[in-house]
């Protein structure tokens, strides 16, 4: 059974997963907030970003993974592609992490979402991100993002290396910003 996620919280994947975990997928997932009223309109389209920034034990970022570079330089890491809407169900955006191709000398994953419009997350419900085991479709962890804000950017988590094992941290750090690089001052204080 997944664990639902606190702010502040963090585990262990490896023990979550109950074996070798090799690869996961960091899923997220949003719904445009439903105007309220009586003569309320269908809710407009939000483009939210999930990302991937890598980073060395000096909190130096060393590559970028979102719509605009959808595979790390190194080939461990894959974003899906890019949701323009939040339409459907379950995951609107998917980051593919082969934890067995990740380089050593990456310590911190640290994963971002932002309004590629500048919306913010008043303008959001349902929103999510979690970690799934990739050869089962486990669902280990799963941290809510919504809560509303005038933020336009999250730092959601942060997958790191920690005595030879694959850990989690959720952040929920709130932050703005309308694409990953404007980001970095945020991330490099979670670090």
């Amino acid at each position: 059974m997944a664990i639902n996620l606190v702010k502040g919280q963090k585990i262990s994947l490896d023990k979550e997963s109950g074996a070798g975990l090799a690869k996961v997928v960091m899923g997220l997932g949003w719904d445009p907030a439903k105007k309220k009223g009586f003569f309320s309109r269908k809710p407009a389209e939000i483009d939210l970003d999930a990302s991937c920034t890598l980073f060395d034990e000096n909190k130096t970022p060393l590559d970028f993974v979102y719509f605009g570079q959808l595979r790390s330089k190194d080939g461990s890491i894959l974003h899906t592609g890019d949701n323009l809407t939040g339409e459907g169900e379950g995951d609107d955006e998917q980051i593919i992490v082969d934890l067995s191709r990740v380089p050593q000398h990456v310590k911190y994953l640290v994963f971002t979402v932002n309004s590629y419009q500048g919306q913010t997350f008043n303008e959001v419900d349902n929103a999510y991100c979690r970690i799934v085991d990739d050869k089962d479709g486990k669902e280990l962890a799963r941290f809510t993002l919504s809560g509303g804000g005038d933020n336009t950017a999250l730092v959601m988590a942060k997958v790191y290396r920690h005595q030879g094992e694959w850990k989690m941290h959720a952040l929920g750090e709130k932050t703005s910003g309308r694409v990953v690089n404007e980001l970095l001052p945020a991330m490099v204080a979670v670090l």
